[in-house]
Formats: structure tokens, sequence, C-alpha cells
């Protein structure tokens, strides 16, 4: 007879069932057709005030249906404020345009408290970054510490105002605009505000042709300005854009793309499957995995305004400049032998393997 005879074992507990994997629901063609229409009327839209610059007009409404941010860098004189004004317009929200300056304070941008002498309280007035479409024009002129308002906003798609947490209005988006050839006032973008950006786009100088066309399209219009009331053409619904957004993250991302993307982010750091050789020498900084991120959601979003429920690599090569060349920080070595990030970016494109 045992000494200590042994105790009922207790009974094992019953496995916990885990819980199936949320898939998204597929589109349907219905979707799709409905995704594709929306983006026609905005391009009806564009037709009418810009000439030329498609690859800014293709991403600014795919930055739109991926629910970024986007900047847009060119010399003065391109259409870029002309191209976000159009983009804001062009859906039936609410719209700001704030002209950044060396003195514009954060209170000017988020807004602050009054205190009202009736009511013996304070009142919260809310400023013009609370609006669906925000246009910030030449914001590298704005200061540190106004960059660092425009940075939470970006970011958690609020803001503080005397320590009340008002959140922004959805869809949010920020259209910003710099000139490169300007110092003199001017403070340079900190890496962590450029990060948040979702695209940067570069224009160049239009065609002759297109000049031209620009011209003939003043003449008959009789003004320089755009009339945005006299454009013809139905507006985009805030639900439409909602709609768009929430399409874009149910389209079909497979693993190979997936693994693409991250290979194309790893290469501009140095590593992937296919290192190029050299890059050390060029790249200070390579691309931060917000950038996996960004040709992930690009991708969805410009496979769905092509029609596809599906992502191809065709769809993240398309923009991989505008996502990766912000992002990328070049040695003083290659600035100095004129290098620039849209090369690294060819040559990151070049060598890592399509799936």
């Amino acid at each position: 007879m045992a000494l200590f005879p042994p105790k009922n074992p207790a009974p094992a507990p019953a496995p916990i069932p885990m819980p199936a994997a949320a898939r998204p629901t597929t589109l349907s063609a219905e979707d799709i057709a409905r995704a594709r229409n929306i983006g026609s009327q905005i391009r009806g839209r564009f037709a009418q005030t810009l000439v030329g610059q498609d690859n800014l007009r293709e991403s600014l409404i795919t930055t739109l249906v991926a629910g970024g941010h986007i900047l847009i860098e060119s010399v003065p004189g391109l259409a870029k404020t002309t191209a976000a004004q159009t983009l804001a317009t062009s859906v039936s929200g609410s719209f700001k345009r704030v002209q950044c300056t060396p003195d514009l304070m954060p209170s000017d941008l988020v807004g602050t408290q009054v205190f009202d002498f009736a009511t013996q309280k304070f009142s919260t007035q809310i400023g013009p970054i609370h609006a669906n479409f925000v246009l910030l024009d030449e914001i590298n002129r704005s200061n540190a510490k106004t960059q660092s308002a425009m940075l939470e906003a970006m970011a958690e798609g609020a803001t503080t105002i005397g320590g009340q947490r008002i959140a922004l209005p959805k869809p949010f988006m920020v259209i910003a605009t710099q000139n490169p050839i300007e110092e003199e006032g001017t403070f340079n973008l900190p890496e962590a505000q450029m990060d948040r950006f979702m695209m940067k786009a570069v224009l160049t100088y239009p065609t002759e042709q297109e000049e031209q066309r620009m011209l003939a399209m003043l003449t008959r219009r009789g003004s320089d300005t755009v009339d945005q009331h006299a454009l013809t053409g139905d507006t985009v619904s805030i639900s439409d854009v909602e709609f768009l957004r929430s399409a874009a993250r149910r389209v079909h991302v497979s693993d190979a793309i997936m693994q693409y993307a991250v290979d194309i982010a790893a290469t501009s750091r140095g590593a992937g499957t296919k290192p190029v050789q050299g890059l050390s020498s060029l790249v200070r900084l390579g691309a931060s995995p917000r950038a996996s991120i960004a040709l992930v959601r690009i991708g969805q979003a410009n496979a769905l305004l092509q029609g596809r429920d599906y992502v191809i690599p065709e769809d993240v090569k398309a923009f991989a400049h505008e996502v990766l060349r912000h992002r990328i920080l070049m040695t003083f070595e290659a600035l100095a032998d004129g290098v620039t990030s849209d090369q690294v970016v060819d040559s990151i494109v070049q060598a890592v393997p399509v799936p």
C-alpha cells in the first residue's frame, strides 16, 4: 500500500477553439464597377482644370483611395495648388487651404481656446486642419513647432486643444506642397514628418504640346484662375470615398506580393534577396517598414481603380518611386556626385526579382 496514494488527476481543460482568421469579404463585380465609375468621375474633373501631369493626377487619386497623405514638390508654376484644389473640390466634403509662413503658429492651424466673458468659460475654436481635405501650401515655410502639430494630426487623426482631444473628420487627407529651389525663410521637413506622407510626387516641366494646350484652355475659359463652381460633372460624396477606401482594403494581396513589397523595402536597407552592390556608399538610411505598408496599400488602391480585385506586381512597381523617394536618405558623397534617390529606386526595382 502506497504511503501517498496518487490523487485523482485533474481533468485536462478542454481546448479552446481558435477563431477562424477573419477573411475580408471579396469584392463583387458591382463593387468594382462602382469603384471604376467613381474614379472616372474624379478624372473628368481633372480634365477640366489640368493639362498633362497624368502622374500627379493618378498619384492624388490613388493616395485618396489608399487613405494616405501626399507631398507634391516642384518648381513654382506647375499647377501643384490647382491639382490639389481639384481633387478636394471633386468630393463634396470640407476643404481648407493653409498658406504656410514662418510666423504660422500651431494654434493658427489646430485651433485654440477663447475665454467667453459672458459665460465665464473657455470655448474651443477649431482650426482649419479640421476638414476632410487640407491643403498645406509651401509646407516647408512653416516652423518646426507648427510642423509638429501637423505631424500629430497626420499620424493620430486627432488634435489636442487645451488638453482636449478632438478627432478629425473622416475621411481626412493632407495635400502638402513645397518648392525645392527656395532656401530663405524655409525649414526642411524632418524625416519623421516626411515618413508620414504615403507618397511624394515630383513634377517636371510640361512638354511643348501640353503647354500649348494649357494656353488654349486658358483662352477658352477667359480666366487664369479656376472657378470650381463652374466645373461640370457630379461631385463624389463622402460615402463614395469611404466606399473606395473600404473596398481597397478588401482587394486580395497574395503572400508573394507581400514578400515582393518587403523585399523592395529591405533592399533599400542593404538587405533583401538580391542586395544592390555599392548601395551602402550611396544610402545613409533606407526605407522604414512603413514603406512596405504603403506599397501594399497603394497596390490595392491601384488594382481597384484598374478594375481588379487582386494585386499584381505592376501595381506595386507603378508607384515605387513616389513611395520610396522621400524615405531613402542619401549620403553626402552621393549628393556630391549628383546621385538622386530616384536613381537608387531604379536600381532597387531592377534588382528585386518579380514574383
